[in-house]
């Protein structure tokens, strides 16, 4: 079947459009502190100048929400008028204000009312919960009012990994729980006539992501609601374990013709995370094409994919992107791919298939990483401690551990993890098995030992 985008609403986000027939939008977030004035124009304009068309900020207070107006402003001073997006977590007020300086304001469904994940059962009756989602009502109404006058977009952002206890108690550790999370709100938004929205649904495992928007996009058409969404495979890693991941995750849905635009997240400087999400935007519908080719030569439970490119790093991403979706719908769970490209050697091909088959969740041949990307949350040097926990658990086949700068979606995503490890204050680290707290507020210069001994013991 011939590639056919899905055809959304259009969302107006400062001088671009998504969604519709616009192309389909690239977009990143910084890292440094918000309140680092001179830092985030840097980094943003590295960004852009990398081809980022959308700029994402945190803002976990008041103080970083007003900074935006001098981000804004000293940007523009420097011709550079790209929309610039802040990112909201456990506190609504800072939406309100967020939303008079930036072209886009992400509010997360998990925390935007109900408080923080502790992973307790909660038991409603059908009246309580709907007096909860009048409690949604009363913070949300007024946010879009401000946004209507602002003329500021809103992306409602549902992270696997900070679903609310709500939510949880009712639906489970489901897609229905995560779609229903979402739909809370964009029933608010119909209700009151504001359209300028984009969807976000993350998770760090492919198959949930996957699985989840796909159920996304039925639940809308059923009730009528066509808005543009954003894809992203959240704490993918980094190098390409990283890359392989998004392109699995991201790609399977973009050969399906879903999706406006896109942040592949990488634990790297951010703008590396632009290139790549160009390559898979532009290999869109030959990846599709090779996807049908690939799913017609199963046999034996095999796929046997043939596949050429310039370059090592733009074959593992044709590769994983064309293959992705086969094998997240369990189409076959082996892998033979054949390349012609000069650098791509038997061994190094098996290696792929292998790496695509554990993005994809159905063999497990070495250590899994679930690392953030970082941002202005971030509590410590994320690149160097992923480099430390590598080198000293590379060997641990099958293990899966968690790195992450902040408490955001620490334990949720890290509920898929074997262990954790969590930023928790300035210096400060708390580690976890699955998405039990073990130890808290570890000094920062002894945490990655004191992960290994917790790793080391139970290992014996």
């Amino acid at each position: 079947m011939a590639y056919q985008r899905r055809i959304s609403s259009v969302t107006h986000v400062g001088n671009i459009e998504i969604g519709g027939n616009y192309p389909i939008r690239i977009q990143s977030m910084a890292t440094v502190d918000t309140n680092d004035t001179a830092g985030c124009v840097a980094q943003a304009k590295r960004i852009i100048d990398a081809g980022g068309e959308l700029v994402r900020f945190t803002t976990q207070g008041t103080r970083e929400a007003e900074n935006m107006k001098n981000i804004s402003n000293q940007l523009k001073a420097s011709g550079y008028c790209t929309p610039l997006v802040a990112d909201v977590h456990f506190t609504a007020h800072v939406a309100d204000v967020a939303a008079q300086y930036c072209e886009k304001v992400r509010i997360n469904p998990g925390n935007y009312v109900d408080p923080g994940r502790v992973f307790k059962h909660l038991e409603y009756t059908d009246e309580e919960y709907a007096e909860e989602l009048k409690k949604i009502e009363a913070k949300l109404i007024p946010f879009l009012n401000i946004c209507k006058e602002h003329h500021t977009a809103i992306r409602i952002g549902v992270n696997h990994g900070s679903l609310s206890d709500r939510i949880m108690s009712r639906y489970g550790d489901t897609p229905e729980g995560i779609v229903e999370s979402c739909m809370e709100f964009l029933r608010i938004c119909k209700r009151e006539h504001f359209n300028d929205i984009v969807i976000s649904i993350k998770a760090s495992n492919t198959v949930v992501m996957v699985t989840t928007v796909r159920l996304l996009v039925s639940t809308m058409n059923k009730e009528d609601m066509h808005y543009p969404l954003h894809l992203g495979v959240t704490e993918a890693g980094e190098g390409e374990d990283g890359r392989i991941k998004s392109a699995v995750g991201i790609g399977a849905l973009l050969t399906e013709g879903i999706g406006d635009t896109i942040r592949v997240s990488l634990s790297e400087e951010p703008e590396c995370e632009i290139p790549v999400a160009r390559k898979l935007v532009d290999m869109i519908a030959e990846c599709a094409q090779l996807r049908a080719e690939a799913e017609a030569s199963i046999k034996d439970d095999t796929i046997t994919l043939s596949v050429d490119a310039p370059d090592w790093e733009t074959l593992q991403l044709k590769a994983a992107m064309a293959v992705g979706g086969l094998l997240i719908d369990r189409k076959a769970t082996q892998l033979v791919i054949n390349s012609q490209q000069p650098t791509a050697n038997p061994q190094l091909l098996t290696t792929l298939a292998d790496s695509i088959l554990q993005a994809a969740r159905i063999k497990f041949t070495k250590t899994e990483y679930i690392s953030c990307p970082g941002c202005g949350r971030t509590l410590y040097n994320l690149q160097e401690t992923i480099a430390r926990i590598k080198a000293a658990t590379s060997h641990l086949v099958g293990l899966k551990i968690g790195i992450m700068g902040c408490i955001v979606n620490g334990p949720g995503e890290m509920a898929d993890a074997d262990y954790g490890y969590v930023g928790a204050g300035r210096g400060k680290i708390s580690l976890y098995k699955q998405k039990i707290c073990v130890e808290k507020n570890i000094p920062e210069e002894e945490a990655v030992d004191k992960l290994l001994e917790l790793i080391n013991k139970d290992l014996k």
